[in-house]
């Protein structure tokens, strides 16, 4: 499964920059394939490792932070494996060119 996910510091001012790089932290060293990008990251993986995963994330900001919102949005599709780059290079094939990343 792929789920885009954000973990947002609520009440903490408007530079949230140091609980994304923790957060981000988590993500790099979960060993899950992921990318970054400037509203969220995605993450690639079977179902409770993933969940696990956010589980942390949020809770790595809760123990700063008074509130946090923390919104995933999943694609969950079988016998689809490393969908990580592939869904992005199948719309990029009906383009005919490459898309900025």
């Amino acid at each position: 499964m792929l789920a885009e996910f954000s973990v947002v510091p609520i009440g903490s001012g408007s530079s949230i920059g140091d609980r994304i790089a923790e957060v981000l932290a988590l993500v790099d060293a979960s060993g899950l394939p992921y990318k970054v990008n400037p509203m969220g990251t995605v993450v690639e993986g079977e179902w409770g490792e993933v969940f696990r995963l956010i589980r942390k994330c949020h809770a790595a900001v809760m123990k700063e932070e008074e509130r946090a919102m923390t919104c995933i949005t999943i694609d969950d599709r079988k016998g689809k494996p490393k969908r990580l780059d592939r869904k992005v290079r199948s719309v990029e094939k009906r383009l005919g060119k490459s898309l900025r990343k």
